[in-house]
């Protein structure tokens, strides 16, 4: 009797051993890197040759490279608002548009979001970089107080961020929920509506703007950079511009090694959202001058290097074998920003690709897509299915058995075997809609090959000749496997396929929901 319990024991053990592999095998840590206004050709990888970033090409040698990956939108907040929702931004109103640096939370505590799939999924979540997503309540942040809800509400174990971006006020960090060398006896405040403080502005003091910016903002000068809003106190807590790669770095690989504790022991999920390459772009003078256009490529290499640190970290700690990283961007590049460089160098940020950021162009929001994961993705694989930002969080669910609810993510597409490089019997994503900001649109939207601009929409006027404005009022059609630069419009002569993508356009809207 006691040799056949051995015998049961032993068995029991074996297959909770084998189950437990099983478990570590299927649920790798996750790194997902979102750059910002990285575009489509601004990456070696994908045939840069103003810039070198050989640690992010180290991510597509040993990973596979995406060729029609798309951000949900071609500007920023409403990227990220997506991406951790799995919702259109269009669908949200907070959110949906560019938010300004004292913009109340955007992501409402209960959401379902990626870091909450991922704690049911028993991993521990963190957040480093670059928010965006505002803080507090209706009434907006209280600098001086904590800061909730914020990233923590909506499923963040750690936070170490920016509120928004280099050129919005607050300049400072936020730990959790608090600013970080905050001083009481030096309050802050912030408003976007009335100057307050002493501090110069850029019309005062243009001389002061070591970077020019032609946005049309009153900017205030903090640390010698314009910022748009206007803030006082708070000195102690205010960032050096061109330190922040480097802190941003640091506290990830810290994430990092805090997540392989003893006392956890448990799979973690970072997402890092780098500033660069932002403007104000401001790189460390160890890469001033190291590209050969100017402060945009030094940033580029200034981001590349971010990327090699985090993945020097994982080889460090041997995490290697069991991480899946991702890296991204938050919508296409953009050279008319307004800095000392635009019009000195002749290159494309988004390659071949019309459009930059803030246009419903290929170039505003198909963005370089990597990932690695030894093991289980093969070494320099490519693949030409669309997928999306939007997609992550119910491929990461279906990566960890987590079943989303019904109402939950209500446009993302479970694509784990295509990211994975599994072959699927069919594309998992059916169509896909872009926007620059808001909720009424213009869109863009695909379907298969062709994508259809709604009229209105496209670029920005110096993006289009008068003759493409005048085209553009009926709306734009393009067939991206024939014309991916979208050079030729279509929308005369296909009149049928205009209707019936409009007419799909009209449905995912009424149905509030595209994942079924």
């Amino acid at each position: 009797m006691r040799l056949q319990t051995g015998f049961v024991l032993c068995g029991l053990f074996l297959i909770g051993q084998a189950s437990l592999n099983c478990a570590e095998h299927n649920t790798p840590n996750i790194i997902f890197i979102l750059a910002d206004d990285i575009g489509y050709g601004d990456v070696s990888s994908y045939g840069a040759t103003h810039a070198k970033t050989p640690n992010i090409d180290r991510l597509a040698r040993e990973g596979r490279r995406f060729t029609d990956a798309h951000s949900p939108a071609s500007t920023c907040t409403p990227t990220r608002a997506a991406l951790l929702t799995g919702r259109y931004s269009w669908r949200q109103q907070p959110g949906s548009s560019i938010a300004p640096g004292d913009a109340s939370m955007t992501i409402q505590p209960g959401t379902t979001t990626i870091p909450s799939v991922l704690k049911e999924a028993g991993y521990t979540t963190g957040v480093v970089g670059k928010w965006h997503l505002g803080f507090g309540g209706e009434a907006g942040p209280d600098w001086n107080a904590d800061l909730k809800p914020g990233p923590l509400e909506i499923g963040f174990d750690d936070a170490f961020l920016m509120p928004a971006t280099g050129d919005r006020v607050p300049c400072v960090y936020v730990k959790n929920h608090r600013v970080v060398g905050l001083d009481l006896n030096d309050p802050i405040r912030v408003s976007y509506k009335m100057k307050i403080g002493d501090e110069p502005t850029g019309k005062e003091n243009p001389e002061l703007l070591t970077l020019k910016h032609t946005h049309g903002h009153d900017m205030t000068i903090v640390n010698g950079v314009g910022r748009i809003g206007w803030m006082t106190g708070g000195k102690t807590a205010r960032w050096k511009d061109e330190d922040m790669a480097d802190t941003f770095a640091k506290a990830a690989i810290g994430f990092i090694e805090s997540s392989q504790s003893q006392q956890k022991k448990k799979p973690f999920f970072l997402y890092l959202a780098t500033h660069g390459i932002h403007v104000p772009r401001v790189p460390h003078p160890r890469f001033k001058g190291t590209s050969s256009v100017g402060t945009r490529g030094d940033a580029i290499h200034e981001l590349d290097d971010t990327v090699g640190q985090v993945l020097a970290a994982v080889d460090r700690l041997k995490l290697t074998d069991s991480t899946l990283i991702i890296f991204t961007s938050d919508n296409g590049g953009v050279m008319d920003d307004g800095y000392e460089d635009v019009g000195k160098f002749d290159y494309h940020p988004n390659g071949t690709l019309r459009g930059t950021k803030g246009t419903l162009f290929e170039g505003g929001h198909r963005v370089p897509f990597l990932a690695r994961w030894p093991g289980r993705i093969t070494a320099s694989s490519e693949c030409d299915t669309l997928i999306t930002h939007l997609d992550m969080i119910a491929s990461f669910a279906a990566l960890t058995g987590v079943t989303l609810p019904k109402e939950a993510a209500a446009d993302s597409f479970n694509v784990l075997q295509t990211l994975l490089g599994e072959t699927p019997n069919a594309p998992p994503r059916p169509h896909f809609v872009a926007h620059v900001g808001g909720i009424h649109g213009p869109f863009a939207i695909r379907q298969g090959d062709w994508k259809f601009i709604q009229p209105g929409g496209g670029g920005r006027q110096a993006e289009q000749s008068k003759k493409d404005l005048k085209a553009s009022q009926a709306g734009q059609l393009f067939n991206l496997k024939e014309d991916v630069a979208e050079k030729t419009n279509l929308v005369a002569t296909h009149p049928e396929k205009v209707a019936e993508l409009q007419a799909l356009m009209k449905q995912l809207r009424e149905q509030g929901r595209s994942r079924l």
